[in-house]
């Protein structure tokens, strides 16, 4: 299982995302601290330059560079054993590259140093997912919810987690199909709520309704057409009319629905508009 989309990826592309609890303020900087600091930019620089000039990590300037950033972190933690943050730190990047082994060693390390940084346990409940282990993944990714709630981005993960996992859940004996599908829609819908302009959550928590068993349908129809009323461009607009018209069919309101379906006419939408036509015809045959 797969949990990393691409809007995580474009957060680790931005530049480093140092736990907050890693920098102390000024005033109370300890030299570990200040160390910390000075390697985050030194990364900052390297993938910034990295993701604008489109390297891969098997550029050789790229590699050397990030040979430099494991030299750093590795004198850090080597004059400082119990620096939380600097493994936490140490171990996003080693994932960010793709070393999901040594990352893990690294995180596991942060954690029983320091229990309580929310981003550790996120890597953490990532890579029992895509292990295939959901049932542990989502301890962490419920730690990193409690640490942090504020966070979409770890609401989104537990969404994610309990629908691609649901038969892992069910035939464990302790959730239910209602638990399942409840918990997971409240996640993704926190997520949307925690970070209304963003497309991927609210978009994703719109999309839920369909992987529910007893669907709000009414609560669908109105999530697609907050959608269609925020949408940057014609082609998304209309992309949200063609979820409205599948909406209504499922509320067996094939008037409104082939109303709905007469305002899309973007060539790029007209093969799934046809497919709702063609469905829409044969629920007025019935």
């Amino acid at each position: 299982m797969h949990l990393r989309p691409v809007l995580l990826l474009a957060v680790c592309a931005a530049a480093i995302a140092v736990p907050a609890r890693a920098v102390a303020p000024a005033a109370s900087e300890t030299m570990p601290e200040h160390r910390l600091k000075e390697i985050a930019e030194h990364q900052k620089v390297l993938f910034g330059d990295a993701t604008a000039q489109g390297k891969d990590m098997k550029n050789a300037a790229f590699k050397t560079g990030v040979e430099q950033l494991t030299n750093e972190y590795e004198s850090l933690l080597r004059d400082d054993t119990g620096f939380a943050a600097g493994y936490a730190a140490y171990g996003y990047m080693l994932w960010k590259i793709g070393l999901r082994k040594e990352a893990v060693a690294i995180l596991t390390k942060a954690n029983d140093l320091d229990p309580d940084i929310p981003l550790v346990k996120n890597e953490l409940g990532n890579y029992f997912a895509e292990e295939g282990k959901p049932l542990d993944a989502i301890n962490y990714f419920l730690a990193a919810i409690k640490l942090e709630p504020g966070e979409p981005l770890y609401h989104y993960q537990l969404g994610t987690l309990l629908c691609e996992a649901r038969d892992d859940f069910l035939s464990s004996g302790e959730w239910t199909r209602a638990a399942v599908d409840h918990s997971m829609q409240e996640a993704f819908r926190s997520a949307a709520e925690l970070a209304p302009d963003r497309i991927e959550f609210t978009y994703r928590y719109a999309e839920s309704f369909y992987d529910l068993r007893d669907p709000d349908w009414a609560a669908a129809l109105k999530a697609w057409q907050g959608l269609e009323a925020h949408a940057q461009s014609e082609v998304e607009r209309q992309t949200m009319r063609l979820h409205e018209a599948n909406v209504l069919l499922n509320m067996e309101k094939a008037g409104e629905a082939r109303k709905v379906l007469g305002t899309v006419s973007d060539p790029a939408l007209e093969a799934q508009k046809q497919k709702l036509v063609a469905r829409l015809a044969r629920d007025e045959g019935k």
